[in-house]
């Protein structure tokens, strides 16, 4: 028992102290486009350039309206909104019609309305690609119906993105949680997001780490294109992830950069609200694999419960590599507090969220194997098409 701790803590301290090294060396590289430097117009030499914001809603009636609204508060001079109502059977597109109705003075959102889901597409992908086959900018921003934008967040972004000649800019948006489950669960959730990406290294060209995230993916319109549009991601559950790979892969520039409340979603409720999300993904990012699956449930136990484990049933000296680990672990959550309204001390409940995120793995690959496919918002996609459709 005395070797087995020992190497089980050696591993454990190794994995979790590099990533904290690491992430202390390369987090700062990350731009935070709240400072006073991005506080501008981007520069270019024909002006503003025009952006197009893509809105893919279904069953949004809670908060579309409110989203709409921020989008059309914007501080910048030269955008449209394309809102896609994509089969609601709630109110959604009602709502969207209503605030079209009332920009008076500029008409900035247009609405399409789709009826019927074309064979081989998912809704959200199916109603981007639409979007973006109607948008007219050099810009498009792909987001989701319950961002809330601050006014200055797409020009800050732009001039971000236009300074550093970059072709996809991803914008971090801040979790709103109100409820000690969703703290605990955004946390771990923050947390293996820094153990398993690196979002210092997406702007490298040389590695293979690339980014996207659903609230504020803004992408140059000839990049977009060039990677196939998201007619190459139609069938793709992971879509906003998978956008970044194909960008990155393909040799474009790609940025992350921090921004505080610029962007905000509540995107749960409650603790069971992150497992409901994730349980649609969570199979997908093993590539719909059963024996994947399991290794990794196996691998996201021995990761983040061992060091507990460890420190409070081995003996002695046994104990030093799990209390670096748990250590490490710890500063990890310190850190992501400076960023995020996680405070530190919900460390002490990832055991309870290890759990619980272990059950929604396995969750996601029992369900999406017995129904023979995902049902995501009253649509089922097979499970055939969906590995067919993988990048």
């Amino acid at each position: 028992m005395h070797y087995f701790h020992w190497i089980a803590g050696t591993i454990l301290a190794l994995a979790w102290f590099s990533r904290i090294v690491d992430a202390a060396i390369g987090m700062p590289s990350v731009a935070d486009v709240t400072k006073p430097e991005w506080n501008r117009n981007p520069v270019t030499a024909s002006g503003n350039p025009r952006v197009s914001i893509i809105v893919p809603a279904r069953n949004e009636e809670q908060d579309i309206e409110a989203s709409l609204r921020t989008l059309l508060a914007l501080d910048y001079d030269n955008y449209e909104v394309i809102a896609v109502n994509d089969r609601s059977t709630d109110r959604t597109g009602e709502i969207m019609e209503k605030v079209a109705q009332q920009e008076l003075t500029v008409s900035r959102l247009r609405v399409i309305h789709h009826r019927e889901l074309p064979s081989g597409w998912l809704g959200k992908t199916h109603a981007m690609w639409t979007a973006a086959n109607a948008a007219t900018g050099d810009w498009l921003l792909f987001t989701d119906a319950d961002v809330l934008f601050k006014p200055d967040s797409l020009r800050r972004a732009l001039a971000y993105a236009e300074a550093e000649r970059a072709d996809h800019v991803v914008l971090f948006p801040q979790m709103i949680m109100k409820r000690p489950g969703e703290f605990m669960m955004i946390a771990f959730f923050q947390t293996m997001f820094v153990f398993g990406h690196r979002p210092w290294k997406v702007a490298d060209p040389k590695t293979k780490d690339h980014m996207g995230v659903g609230a504020f993916n803004l992408l140059r319109r000839s990049t977009y294109e060039a990677v196939g549009t998201y007619a190459a991601l139609r069938m793709e559950v992971l879509d906003d992830m998978k956008l970044g790979k194909v960008v990155k892969n393909a040799g474009f520039a790609q940025r992350n950069v921090f921004g505080a409340d610029l962007i905000s979603i509540r995107w749960a409720r409650g603790a069971m609200g992150v497992v409901n999300n994730l349980t649609k993904n969570f199979f997908a990012i093993l590539s719909f694999q059963w024996w994947r699956t399991l290794i990794a449930a196996f691998g996201l136990a021995f990761l983040n419960l061992m060091p507990f484990l460890g420190v409070a049933f081995a003996h002695g000296w046994d104990r030093l590599p799990y209390a670096i680990a748990l250590a490490s672990m710890f500063l990890i959550y310190l850190g992501m507090s400076w960023r995020s309204k996680v405070p530190a001390y919900y460390f002490a409940l990832h055991p309870v969220s290890t759990a619980l995120f272990v059950y929604t793995l396995l969750r996601s690959m029992f369900l999406t194997l017995r129904n023979d496919g995902i049902i995501w918002r009253g649509t089922k996609y097979p499970l055939e098409e969906l590995r067919k459709g993988m990048v």
